[in-house]
């Protein structure tokens, strides 16, 4: 594109370019120019900067400046910038560090892309963490990121932490729950789970010691990240892969559900067979509660098919869980001592409770008989009807 086209593109998309700004006068200015270069749609967030900062900022009259009182962090800037845009007519924004890493010409990047897509769209730069000068806390912070991230969505991407990125702002949360760094994971994450794209665009980047200031505090920040993954973690389980399983179990028809989200999902036979092993192994385990995690976290480790597990762990729905005690009693009695006589005894959770040993042994063995049995059952039933191309 064209200086002329990349500007147009920018005005008729309504785009403006967020600077979420906080002590780093040595790198602003040259970050304020190479953005006028594009277009003067800038808003400045300056998170209570105590250098000279606000000296910098009122020699460019053109750009919307907004001067925090506070440093209250770089998730409350860009909070309060992504408010601002919207009121003044904005529709999308591009996030650029004021610290000098991120380079304004690769702004042409982001609107290419956005042109591109036919939906609205989460672009993040991708900064090649590969390349030589990357510092390798900063490389393995981000495969860490990457990680979390496509556990918690499903996507892949080979960068989530750059702050280079293009917002669809009437398509993100209105309310966040993060005020510092971890807000531009929670975001990315919050905005796939809307089903809304999360991609990654070729970016450059620059890591200047002598000029680069970084307010990422590691052992502070990180501690931060990881709490806000493990409750992303439990919400994905327990809330977003069953609500995505629902809701697309009733789009389809149950026969075209079958074709293409278990007989054409990814996987061989043989992985597909073992997803539905051990989900039946997980489901008739004692570990109520905790059917879901285990079997998620545990397909993710082993790498097999999340779907089919999640669906055969279901086998204890409760319609089933009669059944499932008495096999697992029954399975029991040989494996303990005293009076183990089922047959004449009142069947209820009293008789559980009084022959809890009795119940976990049998449990575990009923649950390796049938992981046994369905996997088997599976693995022939798949090549019948769906078999691996040889």
């Amino acid at each position: 594109m064209t200086l002329a086209e990349v500007r147009n593109a920018i005005s008729d998309k309504k785009i403006c370019v967020l600077v979420p700004t906080y002590n780093n006068h040595k790198t602003l200015r040259r970050v304020l120019d190479g953005v006028l270069d594009y277009t003067e749609n800038i808003i400045v967030i300056n998170d209570g900067s105590t250098d000279s900062t606000v000296e910098i900022l009122e020699s460019y009259p053109q750009i919307l400046t907004f001067n925090l009182p506070e440093n209250k962090g770089k998730g409350n800037a860009l909070k309060t910038g992504f408010r601002k845009a919207e009121e003044n007519g904005f529709d999308f924004a591009i996030t650029i560090d004021s610290d000098g890493q991120h380079y304004p010409d690769d702004i042409p990047v982001f609107v290419e892309a956005l042109l591109s897509e036919k939906q609205a769209v989460l672009l993040i730069g991708n900064r090649n963490m590969s390349q030589d000068g990357i510092p390798k806390k900063s490389s393995f912070g981000n495969r860490f990121s990457n990680f979390w991230f496509w556990f918690e969505t499903g996507i892949k991407l080979e960068d989530t932490q750059s702050g280079y990125r293009l917002y669809p702002l009437h398509k993100i949360p209105k309310k966040y729950y993060t005020p510092k760094f971890e807000f531009e994971i929670e975001i990315i994450v919050r905005t796939a789970w809307r089903h809304i794209p999360v991609k990654n665009v070729p970016v450059k980047v620059l890591y200047d010691p002598d000029e680069r200031v970084s307010h990422f505090r590691p052992f502070r920040d990180f501690t931060r990240i990881s709490i806000l993954n493990t409750i992303l973690v439990a919400i994905t389980l327990v809330y977003i892969i069953p609500r995505n399983f629902i809701n697309n179990f009733k789009k389809k028809s149950f026969k075209k559900f079958i074709q293409e989200d278990v007989l054409e999902s990814d996987g061989s036979n043989r992985i597909k067979s073992f997803s539905i092993a051990l989900g039946v192994f997980i489901g008739l385990t004692p570990l109520w509660g905790f059917h879901t995690l285990l079997v998620i976290s545990l397909s993710v480790l082993f790498k097999l098919n999340k779907v089919l597990a999640f669906i055969a762990s279901n086998v204890s729905l409760p319609p089933f869980i009669p059944f499932i005690i008495v096999a697992s009693l029954i399975l029991g009695s040989p494996f303990v001592s005293g009076e183990s006589d089922l047959i004449h005894q009142e069947w209820n959770f009293d008789l559980v409770k009084n022959n809890i040993l009795q119940y976990v042994i049998g449990s575990f063995i009923l649950a390796c008989m049938m992981s046994v049995i369905s996997g088997v059952a599976a693995f022939l039933f798949l090549n019948k009807v769906s078999p691996d191309n040889k």
